[in-house]
């Protein structure tokens, strides 16, 4: 049976995990943290719940991926690299390039590293990864799976921003999107579970983590998304301030005498969200546990919660209607009252949540109540096993 490694690296970290198919059934997983840095951790799960652990510097992701294909030979998950049929990657830009995902050889991973621009703090990342398992495994195909190529489907109206033309025409300044893999997962998964067809569904997905995007799926394909052409627009995010106006950025960039705008940018991406609101965590868990003594803390929940449901109050009118609202993410899977706070307030759409169905975290379900005119559900997201699909599909 042949076997598939889903990787998704970022700018210091390596997941992976390694399935059996076409049984979709995982084999191992793991990961390199603090990559490039001081004290590395190189982690494996395997087995009947058997871990391996290395702590050692780890300064490069061809150093990384060596570790990994020879502890899958060490620890006798594999017994020949041969058994790796195909290594598939996450990669968050595609730009217009990438509408689906691809094949990769030396032309069209040089195309992702030009797309860094994009994504400055992951293409590169993961254009390294790539070229170190194209090294390492030689032969084996390589496929990009882009975060983007999900939302190739939106039309003009929707991804296009209210500037000259000649903008997007000469530097591709559109929307984009960002979390593909996971809503395209989580919309096909449900369409499954209700037992229809995803083209005759109006649906509205939600990835809750850290960072926050909306979908609206339409017809079988994305319609309209929160993040825009970075991942920094759209709703209130752990750090990230979403949706700001324009003029609010030269009026502070004057104001804290910043000059390089990438300074600015950081502020938004990394000091600003439900972390700069409550001025106590990024973590909704402490705001949860500190609003009744912290005023900030409930401000930061109800503004999260606002602006979520903002966009899917704008995207069921845009679609005509909702048959369907997805959760999913670490909040969207884990945090019980977040998603009753979100049902409540689009009930005037007929939403209903059943307490008993969504007291449950990370599990599968329908968490609507039966009365509610909307289907409500709880859909753990699987980018890995989406990515590993991708790679069955096209590694041939």
């Amino acid at each position: 049976m042949p076997k598939i490694l889903a990787i998704n690296a970022g700018s210091s970290t390596l997941k992976w995990k390694l399935f059996q198919m076409p049984e979709e059934h995982v084999i191992a997983s793991g990961m390199v943290d603090r990559m490039g840095l001081s004290n590395s951790e190189f982690k494996v799960k395997y087995g009947d719940d058997k871990k391996y652990v290395v702590n050692q510097d780890i300064p490069t992701a061809e150093m990384a991926v060596d570790m990994l294909l020879k502890a899958l030979i060490e620890l006798k998950i594999i017994t020949d690299y041969k058994e790796i049929q195909g290594v598939g990657h996450r990669i968050v830009a595609g730009g217009e390039r990438f509408k689906e995902s691809e094949r990769l050889d030396e032309k069209s991973l040089k195309e992702v590293e030009a797309l860094a621009e994009y994504a400055p703090l992951h293409n590169p990342a993961e254009a390294e990864g790539i070229k170190a398992f194209m090294k390492l495994l030689p032969g084996v195909p390589e496929i990009g799976v882009f975060d983007t190529s999900f939302h190739s489907t939106m039309p003009k109206m929707n991804y296009l921003y209210s500037i000259k033309p000649e903008y997007y025409e000469k530097y591709g300044a559109r929307k984009y999107g960002a979390h593909g893999t996971s809503h395209r997962y989580v919309s096909h998964r449900a369409a499954e579970m209700l037992g229809k067809d995803l083209k005759d569904l109006k649906m509205v997905t939600m990835h809750l983590g850290s960072g926050v995007s909306i979908t609206a799926e339409k017809d079988g394909v994305s319609f309209d998304t929160s993040m825009g052409f970075t991942p920094l627009a759209g709703v209130t995010m752990s750090t990230r301030s979403g949706d700001i106006d324009a003029s609010l950025v030269a009026f502070l960039m004057q104001k804290l005498h910043i000059t390089d705008p990438e300074d600015m940018v950081n502020i938004l991406n990394k000091e600003s969200g439900i972390y700069a609101l409550s001025g106590l965590s990024p973590d909704m868990r402490e705001l949860e546990q500190t609003r009744h003594e912290r005023p900030e803390s409930q401000l930061a929940i109800d503004i999260f919660v606002n602006r979520i449901v903002k966009y899917v109050a704008g995207y069921i009118a845009e679609m005509g209607g909702i048959d369907a609202l997805v959760f999913t993410a670490g909040m969207g899977e884990g945090d019980i009252v977040m998603r009753k706070r979100i049902i409540d307030a689009l009930s005037v759409f007929g939403a209903k949540i059943d307490d008993e169905r969504n007291n449950v975290m990370a599990k599968e379900r329908l968490i609507s109540s039966d009365d509610s005119k909307v289907k409500v559900l709880l859909v753990p997201t699987n980018e890995e096993l989406m990515i590993a699909r991708d790679v069955m599909r096209l590694g041939k």
